[in-house]
Formats: structure tokens, sequence, C-alpha cells
């Protein structure tokens, strides 16, 4: 299944935002990471929405695809200014998605 790939980085993009979005939660300044959150919870949401319409074969998200990536970018950048190792991790994983969008769209 070609769209394998992406939909594995997608699932573990999820899953990493989420789990930041809620590690950030719990820290000391959380107002510091309010930015890191939300960056977090809409990385979620858009690389879920895409997740989704990838399972049922439609052919025409080239357009979400490219949004996945900026998205993902974003939420990178943000995650990459903290040092918390579920940020670091998370940026990991935002980068791996938008590069696997990067190869789908190839």
């Amino acid at each position: 299944m070609q769209n394998e790939k992406l939909i594995h980085a997608l699932g573990n993009c999820i899953n990493h935002c989420n789990y930041c979005a809620d590690a950030c939660l719990d820290d000391d300044n959380v107002k510091m990471m309010v930015n890191c959150i939300r960056t977090d919870r809409v990385c979620a949401e858009v690389c879920a929405a895409l997740n989704q319409i990838l399972a049922t074969g439609f052919k025409d998200v080239d357009g979400l695809v490219q949004y996945c990536i900026k998205v993902c970018n974003a939420c990178a950048d943000e995650c990459e200014q903290h040092d918390h190792p579920h940020c670091q991790e998370c940026a990991k994983a935002c980068r791996n998605c938008a590069q696997a969008c990067e190869e789908y769209l190839a």
C-alpha cells in the first residue's frame, strides 16, 4: 500500500503531539508552554484528518498533505525551542511526518 509509510508517520506524529501537549500542561511554567500546547493540538488534528482521509482511498489530498507539511514543520520549530525530552521527541516525529508527506507528493 502506497500510503502505508505516511499513515504510520501520521499516527506517530499524532501520538507524540498529544503526549507533548499533555506533558506541557504539567510544566511549572505552563504559560510559557501555551504556544507549544496549541501547536501540538493543531498538528495532531491536521494529521488525524489526513490519516482518516487517506484511509478512504480518496485521491485529491495533495492540498491537505501540503498543509500537513506546513503544520508539522511549525510544530517542530516550536517544540525544538524547549529542552523537555517530550518536546524534542515530538519535534523529531513532526519532522519525520513532514518528510513522509514530501515523499508522498514526490
